[in-house]
Formats: C-alpha cells, structure tokens, sequence
C-alpha cells in the first residue's frame, strides 16, 4: 500500500469486520441521505464525504457514499456501495490522480465466502489482483462509523475486537477499539461533546459527536505517517 493509500483507507477506508449484532441501532442509514461533510486533513489536505442514498448497482439496490479526498499532490475518489440493510460494502471503487498518472483500483465482497478481491488497472489494463480472505464478514471504516452512529447504548469500556488491513500488505491483523471517554472537543465547525475511542494496538483514535446524528468530528491516525481528519462544515438534505 502506498502512502496515498493511507491517508484513503488507513484513516477513511480501513477495512473492518464486525458481527452483525452491532446493526441494530435506532438510526437508519436513510437518515443520513444527502448527508455532506467536510473535513480538513492535517497537516495538508482535505475531504468531502457525501452519503448519496440508495442508488441501482446492477440491478442491486445499494447505498452509495462517496470520498473525494486532496492531500498535497494526491487526489482520491471513491465510491462505496453497501448493502442498504447490513451495511456490508459490496464494492469500492477508487480512483488516484497523481501528476506522473492515474491508477483504478476495484474491491468487490463476497459476504457468504468472506473473501474481497482488489484488481488494480493502469488505464484499462488490469496490472495486479489479490484476494483476501476473512473468518467473518468483511466491512469498511466508512460504513462502520454507521455502526457506532446506530448502536442504541454506547457506555465507556463499551468495545469489540475486529481484523483490519495491515499497512502496506493485503493481509489482516486484529485490532481492538473501545469507547474510552466523552470529551470536550473544538474542531473548525465548533465545540461539541464527543465519545472517544481508541484502538490497541494505538494506531487511531475516533471522536464521534454524542448529540444526533452523532457526526464524526475527528479521526487520528498513529501509523508511519501521523495526521488528523477534522471537520470543517456539516450538512443534511434528505427531503
């Protein structure tokens, strides 16, 4: 993974899996259609997360969010879709723009087999395909902040211990997060009370608004490059 690939997934994007039973929350994910924040990257860069609602994927319905991301002579795009009712990603699509090219990669679940299979292409020549292979359903850290958004009861000490990416390979390692307190946070949009949680070993930490829609306000990453995701500005049209 390069370090473009970071900033996208190790931050926004990382790969998580999780039991089901945390999907049954009191918020529903069409709550958050034409949902739109953005996000200031630290030290240099910055993200617009749009929650487009449910859309047609080959005759699959899907909800479809999508990144696009700047960070210094990188920029992202990248689609998510997922089940409407599970949240469980059925492909990503992304797309990077550096000033020596562009690259197209594809991830595409198999939920029942828990496996994802990520092709890489160079225009439409396809360069490099790997599979990962899970013990469990495969998920997405966009889609799991709507498992912490959802969860009907978050308590401090409250955690769970899942298999992410590890950086820089296409295999899992195991990572645990918890709910370790509420605090007072101030980023450009304002001042709000936020859960915080952290993960162990410490390679992020998540600060999720405690107030509905429960916005995620500022994610860290810890890994070989440190950084902050903050938000900027929040919007919700989903008449």
């Amino acid at each position: 993974m390069k370090i473009n690939k970071i900033l996208i997934v190790s931050v926004i994007a990382l790969m998580i899996l999780l039991d089901n039973n945390l999907l049954r929350g009191e918020a529903d994910i069409n709550d958050y259609t034409g949902e739109r924040i953005h996000y200031l990257i630290s030290p240099l860069g910055r993200l617009e997360y749009t929650n487009l609602g449910v859309v047609d994927l080959k005759g699959i319905k899907a909800n479809l969010v999508i990144l696009k991301t700047k960070a210094l002579l990188i920029d992202n795009t990248e689609k998510i879709y997922s089940d409407p009712e599970s949240l469980l990603p059925y492909k990503i699509e992304r797309t990077i723009s550096r000033l020596w090219g562009k690259e197209y990669i594809t991830e595409e679940y198999d939920q029942k087999k828990f496996t994802v299979v990520v092709r890489k292409f160079k225009g439409v020549k396809l360069v490099k395909e790997q599979i990962i292979k899970a013990n469990g359903p495969i998920q997405n850290i966009i889609l799991f902040l709507f498992y912490l958004r959802r969860h009907p009861d978050l308590k401090i000490g409250w955690n769970f211990t899942a298999q992410v990416p590890a950086e820089f390979k296409l295999e899992l390692d195991t990572i645990k997060l918890e709910l370790v307190s509420i605090d007072q946070i101030t980023v450009p949009a304002g001042k709000f009370q936020a859960y915080h949680f952290k993960s162990m070993p410490a390679k992020f930490e998540i600060w999720i608004s405690t107030n509905t829609p429960r916005v995620p306000l500022k994610i860290k990453s810890k890994g070989i490059i440190s950084y902050a995701i903050i938000m900027k500005e929040y919007s919700l049209d989903n008449n």
